[in-house]
C-alpha cells in the first residue's frame, strides 16, 4: 500500500507487497525490493537499490548526496541487502568517485536511531549499530560486529568480524576480529567471548582466540612476532584474524 500523500517518482521501481507511509518521498533511480516497509516521512534518493524485506522508520534519509566537499554531483550508488531494520533519523549516504562510487549495507542488520553511515562505507551482515553510532567515510565493518551507542569511527578504519565496541568509544585505528574495544581512543580490553558462544564457536576455537589475544596484546611482542606465533598453531579460526592484522593499513588498536 502506498499512502496517497507519498511522492513516488515515475522512474522509481517498486516491488511487490511494498508499503510506503505518509509524506515519504521516493526519487528517481530508486529500486525497492519486495516486502519492504517504508514508514512516514522517509526520503529515498537514488541511485539506490534496496533488497527484500527491509523496514525503514520515520525521518530516515537513505541514498542522499554525501557530505564530502569533493563530491560534484557524480552518479554514485547505494546498495542495501535484505531484511535490514533502519530506525528513526538514520542517514546513509551514497559513495564518491574517489573510491568505488558505492556505499554498501549487507543483510540482516539493525541500525538504531540517529546512526550515520557516510560515503563509501562497506557494512557487512548481521551487524548492530546502536544509537548515534557514526561511521565516517570509507569505513569497513565486518559481519556480526556490534558497535555500542555513540561510537565514532574515523574515516578509512576497518572493524573486523565479531568485534564489539563499548558505548562512547572513539575508533581511530583498525579493530581486529573478535576484539572488544573501549575508550577514547578505543583500546583492546578482551575478546567477544559471549558473542562467539552465541554464534556457535566451539570451546576450543574460543580458547585459541583468547590465546591469540594474549599473544597479540599481553606478551610485549611486535606485530610480526605475534603473527608468526599465531600461525604456528595452525588454528583455522585464527586465519581471519591473522589476515586482518597483516593487511591493516591504519594499524590495529594496541
Amino acid at each position: 500500500m502506498i499512502h496517497p500523500t507519498a511522492i513516488i517518482d515515475d522512474k522509481a521501481v517498486i516491488g511487490n507487497n511494498v508499503e510506503i507511509g505518509p509524506y515519504s518521498i521516493v526519487g528517481p533511480d530508486v529500486v525497492i525490493g519486495d516486502d519492504c516497509w517504508i514508514g512516514p516521512h522517509v526520503v529515498l534518493k537514488g541511485p539506490t537499490v534496496l533488497g527484500k524485506g527491509n523496514k525503514i522508520y520515520q525521518f530516515a534519509s537513505v541514498g542522499e548526496d554525501c557530505q564530502d566537499k569533493k563530491y560534484n554531483g557524480e552518479p554514485t550508488r547505494l546498495e542495501i541487502g535484505d531484511n535490514n531494520i533502519i530506525r528513526e533519523c538514520v542517514t546513509i549516504h551514497r559513495g564518491t568517485v574517489q573510491d568505488q562510487g558505492l556505499t554498501k549495507l549487507g543483510s540482516n542488520n539493525l541500525l538504531m536511531a540517529y546512526v550515520h553511515v557516510a560515503h563509501d562505507c562497506m557494512v557487512g551482515d548481521n551487524i548492530i549499530l546502536a544509537n548515534n553510532t557514526t561511521l565516517a567515510g570509507h569505513v569497513y565493518v565486518g559481519d556480526w560486529a556490534i558497535l555500542g551507542g555513540f561510537t565514532g569511527v574515523h574515516q578509512f578504519c576497518h572493524i573486523g568480524a565479531h568485534a564489539f565496541t563499548a558505548v562512547n568509544s572513539v575508533v581511530v585505528q583498525d579493530i581486529p576480529p573478535y576484539i572488544m574495544a573501549q575508550g577514547h581512543n578505543a583500546v583492546p580490553r578482551t575478546i567477544n567471548s559471549e558473542g562467539l558462544k552465541r554464534r556457535g564457536f566451539s570451546k576450543e576455537a574460543i580458547m585459541h582466540i583468547k590465546r591469540a589475544f594474549k599473544t597479540l596484546y599481553r606478551k610485549g611482542l611486535t606485530i610480526d612476532e605475534a603473527v608468526a606465533e599465531m600461525e604456528s598453531w595452525q588454528a583455522p579460526e585464527l586465519n581471519e584474524l591473522i589476515h586482518f592484522v597483516q593487511n591493516s593499513s591504519r594499524g590495529i588498536i594496541r
